[in-house]
């Protein structure tokens, strides 16, 4: 066997654009549409609630198969097939109430972003070294996927596959974008490996500097993951603080919950009175500190002396300050806010959520969406207002981060609560809309992600579950079912320190994406040259 240096590659063992064979050529022609799609697919079989997230690997070790040596036109149908079969299974929840219109919607929209990046993978994919370019491109796209339109949509970033993935420690260390970027670097060096092999077996040659690419794209994720395992600590730095998670449960499944909202506060005041009578019998801890989720008082207690009532006697109850997920009208702002409810003073402090979601909490380009379908406008017939500033409650003596159900996917919107002093995290949700989706799941799994990237103890209540408790290692120490009425008291740890996520921010992102533009600039600068060159001739 002879073994070159060289790093550029010349042939593969089933080069893509290879006139196919009269003789089934139709099939041939199809396959590369076909690997697109079954391997998006594979990627979203990957994504909880299985826990099968070593699936993204060979997904994109196909997907990285079917666009190598692609024109750009032909990478971009293949990548958006990619992207349909990813996320039309994986999104199909956001159609579970309003039907199939929304869900079609989004998702053709979100699939043109991959099917960018599939159209750069190709145009990087002959490139030495080319799993590092493509990886940082996946990551780009998911970066502009993040940010527009209407303030961005992560929902479905690789990394939210990863809770129970042996990558899982890179979130400490940079993030979702560094946690992605490994994991579709390991795809793309498995595909790589798997070329060269074969091609080495009918050439008998060996190209070493492609092939160490391809070794290092595999085993440099995979080292690094295991050596950030030192960053994932349960360790408690400021103490312990109990909590309890209230779950109260809905009367109905469906928009209509909406309908139900003082059935819905007494089922969270009922729950919290519950508990307090196992308290007072010893059958359960007494809590420092209770955490209701989003929207367990849509009747705003400021103005509505019931609900006020209902949410003080459960406090008393207790004897306990009470975060409580209220709708609020303040000022003429409809604001979906969390409310610290002091046993003895009432509403002491408030957080406004940021990150409000669009179609559901407001109404982009209302008039055309009225034009087209009065009822989704009805649905939405008053837009809720952002909120201005990170929330942290100081609930006997813990900080405690306020991060909003859809919150829960945006990068900024974590980290700020972290830098603003949170100790720990609560993402009070309310997934009752969804009915028993995997959108709880899916969601669940981003805050277990969250909890390693910042080393924080993050609780989930939700109205309807699945609530829970997570370690600062990402492993789930409680959890209840889905639709039923339940509370969770644990111990969690309080911490202080930061890891180089928290620290760095932005910055690996930014970083990635930059790596992204080198890797597809080089191309177009070689495309320029050689244009430029014909027209001398």
């Amino acid at each position: 066997m002879t073994v070159t240096a060289t790093s550029v590659d010349e042939s593969d063992p089933m080069p893509p654009q290879t006139a196919p064979p009269a003789r089934g050529g139709r099939l041939v022609r199809l396959l590369p549409a076909a690997a697109a799609a079954l391997s998006g697919l594979l990627l979203y079989v990957s994504f909880p609630p299985r826990t099968l997230w070593w699936l993204a690997l060979p997904a994109f070790a196909v997907f990285g198969w079917a666009l190598r040596g692609r024109s750009w036109k032909a990478a971009l149908g293949l990548g958006y097939l990619f992207g349909l079969g990813f996320l039309l299974p994986l999104l199909v929840w956001t159609g579970v109430e309003v039907g199939p219109g929304p869900w079609i919607a989004l998702v053709v929209i979100e699939a043109v972003f991959v099917a960018l990046v599939g159209a750069g993978v190709a145009a990087v994919s002959k490139l030495p070294g080319w799993p590092v370019w493509a990886a940082a491109l996946w990551i780009a796209g998911e970066a502009v996927r993040a940010r527009v339109p209407f303030s961005g949509f992560p929902w479905g970033k690789v990394a939210f596959g990863q809770a129970d993935g042996v990558f899982l420690p890179l979130a400490a260390l940079g993030g979702t974008p560094v946690l992605g970027f490994a994991v579709v670097l390991c795809g793309f060096g498995l595909y790589e490996i798997v070329r060269l092999t074969l091609r080495a077996r009918r050439t008998g040659t060996v190209r070493r500097a492609a092939a160490a690419v391809g070794v290092l794209s595999v085993a440099v994720p995979l080292v690094a993951a295991f050596a950030a395992r030192s960053l994932v600590s349960d360790k408690a730095e400021a103490g312990t603080v109990t909590v309890a998670v209230i779950q109260g449960n809905v009367p109905r499944l469906g928009l209509d919950f909406n309908a139900q909202r003082r059935a819905v506060l007494d089922y969270h005041a009922r729950e919290t009175e519950r508990l307090a009578a196992d308290v007072a019998a010893g059958r359960a801890e007494h809590p420092d500190i209770v955490l209701w989720p989003e929207n367990s008082s849509d009747i705003d207690p400021f103005t509505n002396p019931d609900a006020r009532t209902v949410i003080d006697r459960a406090a008393k109850a207790i004897d306990a300050p009470i975060s409580v997920g209220g709708v609020v009208d303040r000022d003429g702002e409809l604001l979906n806010e969390q409310i610290l409810w002091d046993p003895e003073k009432g509403p002491v402090d408030t957080y406004d959520k940021r990150q409000i979601q669009p179609f559901g909490e407001y109404l982009p380009l209302r008039s055309l969406v009225g034009a087209i379908n009065e009822n989704w406008t009805s649905m939405v017939s008053r837009d809720f207002s952002r909120g201005g500033e990170p929330g942290v409650f100081t609930m006997n003596g813990a900080g405690v981060g306020l991060v909003t159900c859809y919150e829960a996917a945006f990068d900024w919107a974590v980290r700020d609560t972290v830098t603003a002093g949170a100790q720990m995290i609560s993402v009070p949700s309310n997934n009752a809309t969804f009915g028993r989706s995997e959108m709880t799941y899916q969601q669940l799994a981003m805050s277990r992600v969250r909890a390693v990237e910042h080393s924080r103890a993050v609780t989930v209540p939700v109205t309807s579950g699945v609530s829970a408790v997570i370690m600062p290692d990402g492993e789930i120490t409680q959890r209840t079912g889905m639709f039923v009425a339940d509370s969770l008291v644990q111990e969690v740890p309080l911490r202080t320190s930061r890891t180089p996520a928290t620290r760095l921010g932005i910055l690996p992102e930014i970083a990635l994406v930059l790596v992204a533009a080198g890797g597809l600039g080089r191309p177009v600068v070689a495309g320029v040259r050689g244009r430029r060159a014909g027209d001398v001739r």
